[in-house]
Parts: structure tokens; sequence; C-alpha cells
């Protein structure tokens, strides 16, 4: 398997680990010990700590860019597209995912926390782009 196909796999997972060791911990741990019932947690009205809220917008932020990562490599393998450069995007790419995530739960809203979210974003999409680029001109 290609290495932008294990970074997909590796999206993929800190996706599902965003949402369970954040917001499922938060929501769980309300729920079993009574402090909150199964329905207490609307959708479209904002509720939770604020660390808590940075968690859902992290998490939605992964499944926003999942599916674009995802396309460029569906894009690759059928291209058969494989390069020490391509890899080397998709490691950078995951990287800056992961710190994305952490930077936006763990440090409060400020000009420099967000400024640093957006480094990380930027980082991504560069390298999403980047990468459709070298499929685009291999065709």
């Amino acid at each position: 398997m290609s290495i932008p196909v294990w970074v997909l796999l590796g999206f993929a997972a800190w996706t599902i680990a965003t949402l369970l060791g954040s917001v499922g911990v938060y929501r769980w741990s309300r729920i079993l010990t009574g402090r909150a019932g199964l329905s207490d947690f609307p959708a479209d009205a904002p509720h939770g700590e604020q660390w808590y809220r940075r968690a859902m917008r992290a998490h939605a932020n992964c499944v926003e860019n999942l599916p674009v990562y995802g396309a460029i490599v569906v894009a690759l393998v059928a291209t058969g597209l494989r390069s020490e450069f391509l890899d080397g995007l998709a490691i950078l790419l995951l990287t800056a995912r992961v710190l994305q995530t952490l930077v936006h739960i763990a440090l409060p809203e400020s000009d420099s926390s967000v400024g640093i979210r957006f480094r990380f974003f930027l980082t991504q999409l560069v390298c999403m782009a980047t990468m459709a680029a070298v499929v685009v001109r291999s065709v």
C-alpha cells in the first residue's frame, strides 16, 4: 500500500479518535454519571464547555476535509502515481491535520491560536492542491 493510502487510513482513524476522545468522552461521562440525558446534546443549540464546543468543530473540520483528501488519493491510485514527493506531502498533510485538531481543542480562542490553526489548515490545503496538480499534470 502506498504512503498516501496509509495516510488516508490514518486521517480516518484520527477523525474517529477525535470524535471518541473528545466529544464522546464529554457526552458519555455526563450521561453515565447522570449529569445529562441522551437527548441533552441538541445539534442546533450551543451547549457544553468551550473546549467541548471547539472539539465538535475540530471533529467537523476532520469530516469536511477527509473526503477531499480521499478523492485525491483515489486519483493517485487510479493513475498509479507514486513518488517520494507525494509521500512527503501526504505525511505533512496528516501531521498538519493532527496539529490543527490538537490546537483547536486545547487552546482557547484567541488571535494567536486561530492564526496557528489557520497555518496548519493552509499547510493541508497546499499539500492537497499540490497533490491534485501532480495528478492533473500526469494525465
